[in-house]
């Protein structure tokens, strides 16, 4: 529920500002580069730090009939107003050293006093400066609570900067940006409210009130005037504003604006005639015009313009996750009779994206032929002719139900019917965080406990919304319930990739598991690290099929599964030496050698062991390699045997272990060599080694759910730590 109001607040007041939001940040935008210009002009050329304003102000005197003020603005730029020689009156910039004259003030620039009035008030006066105040004051609480749905999201406050899966646009770079630029913006708008605030007159007086105290004047020395030593303490860095006496008669005195304080000093003896600290008030003002224009600080300007145009951004990918949530999640309800459907897909997805699943789903067993009704997970209830239940759900923050599956748990304990009722739990989410599908675990524990419900998969967690994981799980389901299902895969839009000539120089036989292995020469100098994938396309309208790859010297090693139906696996294997293909390098930085790693786990299965047998070649400083893999039989070790055996040799690799599923009569997979090994596992986790997975998504949930186990009994931790401390990288199809 909290969540609910949280996000419901942040959408709501982001609709009711967005017009008056939309004028503001684009109007601040253009405003962003007023204090940029004016801090560009060539005016401040003296440190003055090191001018006081005793020296500024002789040397005034020395070159100007008179001089009624002297003012240092935010960019340092000494500003005095004068009556020169011939009795013009001008306000002019000037030399803090020599006095002398460096350029005219000159208006504020068109574009820029215009903007300044529609950014201020809207052209409406006092009724505009209202609308503004009020929109920046809804704007921090906009801020705020984005703040609480970020930590929310993050699984808490403190992982507020943990890494962020790879999601759509609009979601993952919201968050990102947000949490970089949530207080600059809170800084802007809170800024915006002071300033509002003050000049509707709704914060307490900044008034300075002077008592003065009168010098006898009776004896004035004739040089008093040139020496004034108050003013030779004084350094002009420190100096607002400096006021001269109207006239010679004693009563009329200086007005010294500093940073922090106001003086009144005489003009003959520099004798303080009152001193009074400004009001915090005051200050607070000037901070806040400060911090809302940018005024004097061109790095603050840039990030106001750069926050500026984030709020635009805010608005756009806001508007669009909301619109895509609502588009997805409002209607999860079939228009079928649940009391006459043998199938039951119940969805709790939060952003929509675990919906499209179930749909892809539904989709299928309805092709099959059979009954299905789908609704969320809110909506749970009793269905009479029931055989099947089918639960999608993703987990939101730190464990918590999407917000369409909050009252599953309480209805589900309230409702009870007589009926046997096979269940399936797929549970999606991201091992970046530590409670990674934490909901879905806890809907099957609540299934588990209910008589008349009987598991037919046990849980099944898909991370990063992988359609390669989701398609195994189907497969599994299919093989379970003996329906065949066909599941029509996400459509990407294709994106054309650019090819480079290839040449064969080697290709051995293929095996009793239909593998082999191919090794291509580029014809040019192309860039390429072990762990990247080579994409061939076969057809330009579809998407192309990806290999891992192993650099080997300049060359690239594939190890490849020839399917019956595989367009391009058939296309290698029919290949010989010196044939010629052409194909794209597609980066994945994500999988290279992590050469910040003091020892690597390799784990793999089938061809999943080909970028490792670059990585293990790259290995020339000798880090400790332990490779686990995973195959058929004997004979399926063969194909990689002479690499491996040579990396033995060479110090490259420091450790093998290899399981095969049909051999000794005893199906053994790569995830059971884990189980074996747990004790070194937990000390090599703990220790910050990097495990690298690789090969069939099947063998990288079941390597995961032993890793997940091993973390949690023996370091009494989560594995998405070690997720978030890079030191799991999955490669997996």
């Amino acid at each position: 529920m909290t969540i609910s109001i949280w996000r419901y607040s942040h959408l709501a007041l982001a609709i009711a500002t967005s017009l008056f939001l939309f004028v503001a940040t684009v109007t601040g935008i253009i405003l962003a580069f007023e204090p940029i210009s004016d801090a560009a002009r060539p005016y401040a050329v003296s440190d003055l730090k090191k001018v006081t304003l005793a020296e500024t102000v002789a040397a005034l005197r020395e070159n100007y009939t008179e001089v009624l003020e002297l003012e240092v603005d935010a960019n340092d730029f000494v500003i005095a107003s004068v009556i020169t020689e011939a009795g013009d009156n001008e306000r002019i910039y000037v030399d803090a050293v020599t006095g002398e004259k460096l350029g005219v003030l000159t208006d504020t620039s068109p574009i820029f006093q215009w903007t300044t009035n529609l950014h201020r008030s809207l052209f409406l006066k006092g009724i505009g400066r209202f609308f503004v105040g009020l929109v920046s004051f809804l704007l921090c609480l906009i801020t705020i609570t984005g703040f609480f749905l970020l930590a929310q999201r993050q699984g808490g406050f403190k992982r507020i900067f943990s890494k962020i899966p790879k999601e759509h646009f609009a979601q993952r770079f919201h968050v990102i940006f947000g949490r970089w630029f949530l207080l600059p913006v809170l800084i802007v708008a809170a800024s915006g409210v002071y300033l509002s605030a003050e000049k509707f007159s709704l914060l307490p007086s900044d008034d300075v009130k002077h008592d003065l105290i009168r010098v006898d004047a009776s004896y004035i020395p004739e040089n008093a005037r040139k020496t004034l030593t108050r003013f030779q303490d004084i350094v002009l860095d420190d100096v607002r504003q400096l006021t001269f006496p109207f006239s010679e008669a004693p009563e009329d005195y200086f007005e010294l604006a500093l940073l922090d304080r106001e003086l009144y000093v005489d003009q003959y003896s520099g004798a303080i005639l009152s001193e009074v600290d400004y009001p915090m008030v005051k200050l607070l003002s000037r901070f806040s015009l400060t911090a809302h224009t940018g005024q004097g600080s061109i790095i603050w300007s840039l990030v106001l313009l750069v926050t500026s145009i984030s709020v635009l951004f805010f608005m756009f990918t806001g508007f669009a996750m909301a619109l895509k949530r609502r588009k997805k999640v409002a209607a999860i309800s079939s228009p079928k009779n649940k009391e006459e459907c043998e199938y039951i897909i119940l969805v709790g997805s939060e952003t929509g994206s675990t919906r499209d699943f179930a749909t892809l789903f539904e989709n299928a067993l309805t092709k099959a032929g059979k009954s299905v009704f789908s609704a969320e997970l809110n909506a749970y209830s009793t269905y009479e002719k029931a055989r099947h239940l089918i639960i999608f759900t993703a987990t939101y923050g730190e464990g918590d139900a999407p917000n369409n599956a909050r009252n599953f748990k309480q209805i589900f304990t309230c409702l009870h019917f007589d009926q046997k009722i096979q269940y399936s739990v797929l549970g999606f989410g991201a091992l970046l965080y530590p409670d990674y599908c934490k909901f879905a675990s806890d809907v099957d524990a609540l299934l588990k406990q209910r008589s008349g419900l009987r598991p037919l998969l046990p849980l099944y967690k898909i991370n990063g919304q992988s359609f390669e994981a989701f398609s195994d799980w189907v497969s599994q389901w299919s093989s379970a319930t003996g329906i065949p299902l066909h599941i029509k895969p996400i459509r990407k839009k294709v994106k054309p990739i650019r090819t480079k000539p290839f040449t064969v120089v080697q290709k051995t036989d293929v095996n009793t598991d239909a593998t082999f292995l191919i090794r291509l020469r580029p014809q040019k100098k192309i860039k390429f690290r072990s762990g990247d994938l080579l994409a061939y396309s076969p057809n330009k309208k579809e998407p192309p099929r990806l290999y891992s790859i192993a650099r080997l010297d300049t060359d690239i090693l594939l190890s490849i599964k020839k399917h019956e139906y595989g367009i391009s696996s058939n296309y290698f294997s029919g290949l010989s030496e010196n044939d010629r293909l052409e194909a794209g390098i597609q980066r994945n930085p994500d999988f290279h050698f992590p050469k910040y790693a003091k020892e690597i786990v390799c784990i793999a299965n089938g061809t999943g062991i080909a970028p490792f047998l670059g990585i293990i070649d790259e290995n020339v400083n000798g880090i400790p390699i332990q490779l686990f893999w995973g195959g058929r039989t004997m004979a399926s070790f063969e194909t990689y045997r002479e690499n491996v055996e040579l990396a033995l040799s060479d110090g490259k690799l420091s450790a093998l272990e290899v399981v095969y599923s049909r051999e000794y009569g005893e199906k053994r997979y790569v995830q059971d060599l884990i189980v074996q090994a747990q004790e070194s596992i937990a000390e090599k986790l703990k220790s910050g080694s990097v495990f690298m997975i690789c090969g069939s998504i099947a063998m990288q949930n079941q390597v995961l759910a032993v890793l997940e186990e091993i973390a949690a009994s023996r370091l009494k931790t989560t594995l998405s730590k070690f997720e978030h401390n890079e030191q799991l990288k999955m490669d997996c199809y």
